[in-house]
């Protein structure tokens, strides 16, 4: 306590966002710690300890540097980063230091948990064996989120993967669903709560939101504040609980920005040389503990110029266990993979779900190559134009991101859409699940010429709407 309540005042630069303090080698100044800074004026911030050399200590300053001069003191508080926990915590919207920023009442008696700390122990963590569904068909019936699953979604400027990442989190059933918003403009931050909101799930909702205009120093403690309080429910409480945060390539950039500020020596494009390591540390806390809940994680990772090989990505690649492409407004189902997926499809799905998945895919791949044909003027074979009318269905019913349906339902359609394609014999599938999904009725249309099937789909005209047609097939 007598440490605490010292002061040093031997400023010995201000670079950036980062300040140098001279400390003797007695002093309470530890790496991950938190102190005051306070000005000549009298003005208070906030810093975290981020390098320790001797006799000097650098901080990063959560509110800026502006206004500070040499002539400012510091006081080192003696523990790391807290961030509030209770049950008062749900429904809340925190800033990047921590504090609440939605207006509501002041935490300030609660009780506090630090962040940043290590990993859980190996022996605590068991196999994932349990499915988040999302009722999202591209996710559930061709790529599953399991439960302790780190996987990243990667897209590009423009596309809409806020949008995405917010009705994932309506849709999961998870108990719990904490949000990280790291340099958010203010559209997507009211976007992201609004949408929570009015989905009538935000009373199992947490925020941590770091808005664009916000200090940049914030964007580094946005993940570790968001997995401490989701680490504490899942070990305390049992709970089962999704974390969302989005971009990572954000907080990446955060990273280079204080590292140069640091002289650090660049590595790849700019940035720092432990990149992997510090994504690393926040990928890991995904788990599945013995005896309690679960910690999944799913994020948002811009790629710069759509470039896979750009830093952010390419190292996250190697953490993740899998990743899903968001392009042109649908999850690519040749780019994204689930690496966890075997533990969950035909153990706690239906016995059909791995066929009808590598069926659907092996067509849709067909697809693909006789549009390829069409496009360079070949000739096409009847099985071409089966090929043809199963990818524009395929595209309609299932890869657009926009599309909600339960698992079951997703694989009934999955069914009756081959059988408006193509006959039994084509599907080369094991028999006895032919004999009980395949749709005997549906399955007589798939003869039709091709003059028929290009001007009808499931017998609705040609210039039926796409969404009615899928909305017929969902129903029957």
């Amino acid at each position: 306590m007598a440490q605490s309540l010292l002061r040093y005042s031997k400023i010995l630069e201000i670079v950036g966002e980062v300040i140098k303090v001279r400390v003797p080698e007695s002093s309470p100044a530890r790496f991950g710690d938190i102190a005051v800074v306070e000005s000549a004026a009298g003005l208070r911030s906030l810093a975290q300890v981020i390098n320790l050399d001797r006799d000097s200590a650098s901080l990063q300053v959560f509110s800026g540097t502006k206004g500070l001069g040499t002539d400012a003191s510091v006081r080192f508080l003696g523990h790391p980063m807290q961030a509030v926990y209770s049950t008062n915590i749900m429904g809340r919207v925190f800033g990047g230091s921590g504090e609440p920023i939605d207006g509501g009442p002041e935490l300030d008696d609660e009780p506090r948990i630090d962040i940043g700390g290590p990993s859980v122990n190996p022996m605590r963590r068991i196999v994932a064996s349990e499915m988040i569904r999302t009722d999202v068909p591209m996710i559930d019936v061709f790529n599953c989120l399991v439960e302790s699953q780190k996987i990243p979604i990667f897209s590009v400027a423009g596309e809409p993967f806020n949008p995405f990442l917010a009705r994932i989190g309506i849709q999961a059933d998870a108990d719990v669903v904490i949000f990280g918003g790291i340099g958010l403009i203010f559209d997507d931050y009211h976007f992201f709560r609004t949408t929570f909101e009015n989905a009538g799930v935000f009373s199992r909702t947490v925020m941590f939101v770091n808005l664009a205009s916000d200090p940049v120093v914030e964007r580094l403690l946005v993940p570790d504040l968001a997995l401490a309080v989701a680490e504490r429910l899942a070990v305390q409480e049992g709970k089962r609980v999704l974390v969302l945060l989005t971009d990572m390539t954000a907080f990446a950039d955060a990273l280079k920005e204080v590292g140069i500020s640091m002289e650090h020596v660049p590595s790849n494009r700019g940035y720092i040389g432990d990149l992997y390591s510090q994504l690393a540390r926040r990928y890991e806390k995904a788990c599945n503990y013995d005896g309690a809940g679960s910690v999944t994680i799913l994020t948002t990772t811009t790629m710069p110029g759509d470039d896979v090989t750009h830093p952010v990505p390419d190292n996250t690649g190697y953490i993740t266990e899998g990743q899903f492409y968001l392009h042109d407004g649908m999850i690519d189902p040749f780019g994204s993979l689930s690496r966890l997926k075997q533990h969950v499809i035909g153990h706690v799905t239906r016995e059909d779900h791995s066929q009808i998945m590598n069926t659907m895919i092996r067509f849709y791949s067909g697809a693909r190559d006789a549009e390829q044909k069409q496009a360079m003027a070949f000739d096409l074979s009847s099985f071409d134009h089966k090929l043809l009318r199963f990818g524009r269905l395929f595209r309609e019913r299932f890869a657009d991101i926009n599309v909600s349906m339960p698992l079951e339902a997703a694989l009934d359609l999955c069914w009756q859409t081959l059988a408006e394609c193509f006959e039994e014999d084509e599907l080369i599938m094991k028999q006895e699940l032919i004999d009980t999904y395949y749709p005997k009725s549906v399955g007589k249309s798939a003869g039709k010429s091709t003059e028929e099937s290009a001007g009808e789909s499931n017998g609705k005209p040609a210039g039926q709407p796409a969404s009615e047609q899928a909305a017929d097939q969902a129903a029957v």
